[in-house]
Parts: C-alpha cells; structure tokens; sequence
C-alpha cells in the first residue's frame, strides 16, 4: 500500500512539472521577435525580390508567359501595395520562401497568362478584408 502512494506523488510531481513547462511557453508570436517592433515591408524592394524569385522560377520550370517576361524584365517600373495595405518584413520573407518552395506545377498557376493565382502567403492586403 505504501509503495502505491509514492509511484502517485512522483507522478503528481511529473504532472505538476509538465504543467509548468506547457504554461510558461512563450505565447504565440513572441518566438524570434526579441522585443522588436514589426518593421513595414519596403514595397520596392519587396516586389524587386520577388521579380528575381519568379524570373528564376520561370526559367528552372520552363515557362514564357508574359509575368515571367514582366519579371525578367529589369526595365520593369516600381510596384507599390494596394492603398490601405501595410505588410510587414516578415510577411514578405515568408511570401518569398512560399514561392520559392513551390513545385512548377503550383507556380504554373501564379504566372499563367490567363485565370492566374496568387499564393496565399503573398496575398497581403486581400480586397474582401479591406474595411
């Protein structure tokens, strides 16, 4: 019988320690952030990135459609977010990863000529959100 109360406190005291553990984690979104304020996404750098990521793209898969020669085209003029919309850097870093890590197939439909898409990572500033 004394045996049996002893195995029940080392597990109330592993339960009570797990608890701790699950309860004092770091809440969502402070992981990496180190106090920093969001910083805004630069919109011209951003989007000269992100013509770099798709001309890339475009020529690993194979593809000629009139985005990847807007994205190759290094006379392309500057791009600016939709009035209203303030992404931030970290936004942009995982729109950049998103479509870099895409299969041809998906990219197919981001720069298709016609019913093009766009990845639900990029779509910053969606027009149904817009108050």
């Amino acid at each position: 019988m004394k045996q049996a109360r002893v195995i029940g406190r080392i597990e109330i005291a592993r339960l009570a320690a797990m608890l701790v553990l699950v309860v004092a984690a770091p809440t969502v979104g402070d992981i990496g952030s180190c106090g920093e304020a969001p910083a805004d996404l630069d919109a011209a750098a951003f989007f000269r990135e992100k013509a770099a990521v798709d001309c890339a793209r475009c020529e690993e898969c194979g593809f000629s459609t009139a985005a990847c020669t807007r994205a190759c085209d290094p006379m392309q003029p500057a791009q600016s977010f939709p009035e209203g919309c303030y992404p931030i850097v970290h936004d942009g870093d995982v729109c950049l990863r998103a479509l870099e890590a895409a299969s041809c197939d998906t990219y197919a439909s981001f720069v298709a000529d016609q019913g093009s898409t766009i990845s639900t990572e990029c779509n910053f500033c969606p027009p149904e959100a817009k108050p």
